[in-house]
């Protein structure tokens, strides 16, 4: 028995080899991470040939000359506050309920009744925003 008296002890030879093995990871480890960190340095201060400069805040928009229907779709907010009686605007029909999480179609049985939060151009729009439709 006298062989394995020192397995659990830290005097003990297989505790004393695993401790140089994590130790000797560890500085592996080290040596390769202070590589990688000097290798990326000197690849981003090499020049490429290709010149980036940095664009200004805001970055200015392209002039195009997009459809009438791209335009309308593009300048159209996803979703408008209603107004003061809780009906939404002909251009954004979709009633949404943020404390349910659940918006309404037109034509919904209780699309009438509500009272929305929030007013969606489309059924997309309200998907996007973490909201369900209802299930009547």
């Amino acid at each position: 028995m006298r062989e394995f008296a020192g397995w659990n002890t830290l005097t003990g030879r297989p505790v004393r080899k695993a401790v140089k093995r994590a130790l000797g990871l560890g500085l592996l480890g080290g040596v390769a991470y202070g590589a990688w960190r000097a290798w990326n340095a000197r690849a981003q201060e090499r020049p490429s040939g290709v010149e980036w400069s940095a664009a200004p805040f805001p970055f200015p928009p392209v002039p195009r000359e997009p459809s009438a229907a791209k335009a309308t779709a593009a300048t159209r907010e996803p979703w408008v506050e209603p107004n003061a009686d809780g009906s939404c605007p002909p251009t954004h029909p979709i009633k949404a309920k943020l404390a349910s999480g659940i918006y309404h179609s037109p034509g919904g049985a209780n699309y009438a009744r509500t009272k929305a939060d929030r007013c969606y151009a489309d059924e997309a729009a309200a998907v996007a925003d973490g909201l369900r439709p209802s299930k009547v």
